[in-house]
Order: C-alpha cells, then structure tokens, then sequence
C-alpha cells in the first residue's frame, strides 16, 4: 500500500506548520506515520496508537511551542 499523505486539520492554513499523515495506511496498518509537509521527500516518524493518542493530546492542550 503506498501511502496518501493528507494534511493535518490541527496545521495552520498559512503553509508554516504543516503536518502530513496517511489515515488510511494508519487505519491498516495500527500505526501514524507523520511528516512534514514542506519536506515530503524528507523523513517521517511513526507513532504506535498508544504514543500517536499522547502526542495529539499533547498538541491539544498547548504542551508544544512553535
């Protein structure tokens, strides 16, 4: 399966932090690989469900300064 990579909904809309993930192949596949947008060819990490729920609450609550 070659991946579809979407951009977040949590990504700014001015093209500066932007994050791209392929739900389907994370849907397959139980894990998030995550990327960034301005560098698609570049590397990308991948979270398992445990880590990926952490990371997205994280964001959510303001734990991360850009």
């Amino acid at each position: 399966m070659i991946p579809i990579w979407v951009k977040s909904s949590y990504s700014t809309s001015d093209n500066g932090n932007c994050l791209e993930w392929p739900p389907a192949y994370a849907r397959a596949h139980g894990e998030v690989p995550v990327r960034d947008s301005k560098d698609p060819d570049g590397p990308s990490l991948t979270f398992g469900p445990a880590a990926w729920s952490a990371f997205v609450s994280h964001v959510r609550d303001g734990e991360f300064s850009v």
